[in-house]
């Protein structure tokens, strides 16, 4: 089990000129829905697993969509092995980035001031770039788990458009059906001015859905106004909509995190998260804590006004006017339930409400289960890592590609090495970027990659002869030192 958990975690800890050989050239491969293709990052990254030896039998890119490639990399584990795969998903699209909104070229890997920057250095070619080079290196130290491995490089999680996961899912489950996965997309490190504060799991996430709201009427001469204006009705709903949140739920997932929460927090905030735990939760706790938006989002499910469209004329009364209403839906609950909800709320007969994101087939999932073979492995490879940084779980509030592998009945964890100071998450941003010393950590925290590997300005991977001396082993990586050799070792876990 150790060995997944340095995948996620340890992997983060090398020196090594290869992983961010990879970060570079996936960063300068532009992957955006609109002109990019995550195809060409597909072809370079098989051409990557190629050289290092992989057989071209383990190496699949298939999709839905010429330009929305996905590719389907796989490590065997040891022969005669009954255990099911483990599956990491990392998704190499990345939202739309302007040049004239950065100060430097999002799709050209720069180094300046401590920090790489680039469109996708958070979210997520880092993770890309460093799983790729791990299962490398796997491959190179002739590593063998205790079961296959399987990593999934997918296209459309930020768009929905031709989504990867979904696609493999319904048409290609033989590549990737497993016992559980995890996704670097969700969970991390997260610290404060460097020091680390806690490790974050996503053990839950909830479900996105827009809807429309349009109301019609008549229209007329702006000089003759009448009560009775689709703008008015817009108006009135959203502000119904303002007044009145969702109610406070729990599940198992954001309950364990609120325990942990309360360990942490000092103060007035860490009497609140107690007093909500509580089997009658109190209310003004749950006010407090509902004024921060982060608490607010693990609490309930939201709703909230994303964009206003009306009238045709300044001197005209609107015809019609729509908003768009953005929800984030706690696990267990339907978006046509929250539908419902939402008409009742706004009470208005000449108001339609239309479900129009473009992603529509995302269902509820529950919760992922807490369980110790996945969180005790994690928590005592994290304390040698970041001492003093707990495990905790929690429900993701935006979105990730998880919820279709658990929407399949696939157990799944966002889990990720990355460290991000709370003060600097810049995903989807102006001029993200990601601390050289978080992707590149000292040799002494793991295995060391080759020190042949790709200089650093190399735009293609160029991956070493494995080492002569190295032996097939189900237990350690070859050349690992004891302290490495015991976080990488499969033998006796039930993990990879």
């Amino acid at each position: 089990m150790k060995t997944i958990a340095a995948l996620f975690l340890l992997a983060f800890a090398a020196d090594n000129k290869l992983a961010r050989s990879i970060f570079r050239q996936l960063i300068e491969i532009n992957t955006t829905d609109s002109v990019g293709s995550t195809t060409a990052a597909a072809e370079a990254m098989k051409q990557c697993f190629l050289d290092a030896g992989f057989s071209s039998a383990d190496l699949t890119i298939a999709g839905s969509d010429p330009r929305k490639g996905n590719l389907v990399a796989r490590l065997h584990g040891a022969n005669g092995n009954l255990l099911k795969p483990v599956l990491i998903i990392c998704h190499l699209d990345v939202v739309e980035a302007r040049r004239e909104d950065w100060t430097t070229d999002p799709f050209q890997f720069i180094e300046k001031g401590g920090y790489f920057y680039g469109r996708g250095t958070q979210d997520m070619k880092s993770n890309d770039a460093v799983l790729v080079a791990t299962l490398i290196r796997f491959k190179q130290e002739r590593f063998i788990p205790s079961r296959d491995i399987i990593l999934a490089l997918t296209a459309g999680e930020e768009s929905g458009l031709s989504n990867g996961v979904a696609w493999l899912l319904k048409n290609r489950r033989d590549l990737v059906d497993a016992e559980f996965v995890l996704n670097p997309d969700g969970g991390g490190v997260t610290t404060e001015r460097g020091r680390p504060l806690n490790v974050d799991v996503e053990a839950s996430e909830k479900i996105y859905a827009d809807f429309a709201l349009t109301a019609h009427n008549k229209g007329g001469h702006s000089s003759l106004p009448v009560p009775d204006n689709a703008i008015y009705h817009i108006a009135d709903a959203l502000a119904k909509l303002e007044r009145s949140p969702f109610p406070f739920e729990l599940n198992n997932v954001t309950r364990a995190y609120f325990e942990e929460m309360a360990t942490l927090e000092k103060g007035q905030r860490g009497e609140d998260m107690r007093a909500i735990l509580r089997a009658t939760p109190g209310r003004a706790a749950m006010a407090r804590l509902s004024a921060d938006p982060r608490f607010n989002s693990t609490m309930r499910t939201t709703c909230v006004a994303t964009r206003l469209t009306a009238g045709h004329a300044n001197n005209a009364l609107p015809q019609s006017a729509e908003a768009i209403v953005n929800c984030r839906i706690l696990p267990g609950h339907s978006p046509e339930e929250i539908q419902g909800a939402l008409t009742r709320i706004f009470a208005d007969p000449q108001i339609t409400i239309e479900r129009v994101d473009t992603a529509p087939a995302k269902k509820p999932m529950p919760s992922a289960p807490l369980r110790p073979d996945v969180f005790k492995p994690l928590e005592r490879v994290s304390n040698e890592m970041w001492p003093g940084a707990p495990v905790i779980p929690e429900m993701e509030t935006g979105a990730s590609d998880s919820v279709y592998t658990m929407a399949a009945g696939i157990p799944s964890y966002g889990i990720s090495g990355l460290a991000i100071d709370r003060g600097d998450v810049r995903a989807h941003g102006k001029d993200e970027r990601v601390l050289v010393s978080s992707f590149m950590k000292p040799p002494s925290s793991t295995t060391v990659f080759s020190r042949r590997s790709a200089p650093p300005n190399s735009r293609t991977c160029h991956v070493p002869p494995r080492p002569a001396e190295s032996t097939r082993s189900t237990d350690t990586p070859a050349r690992a030192g004891s302290h490495n050799a015991a976080m990488l070792a499969g033998k006796k876990t039930a993990w990879a």
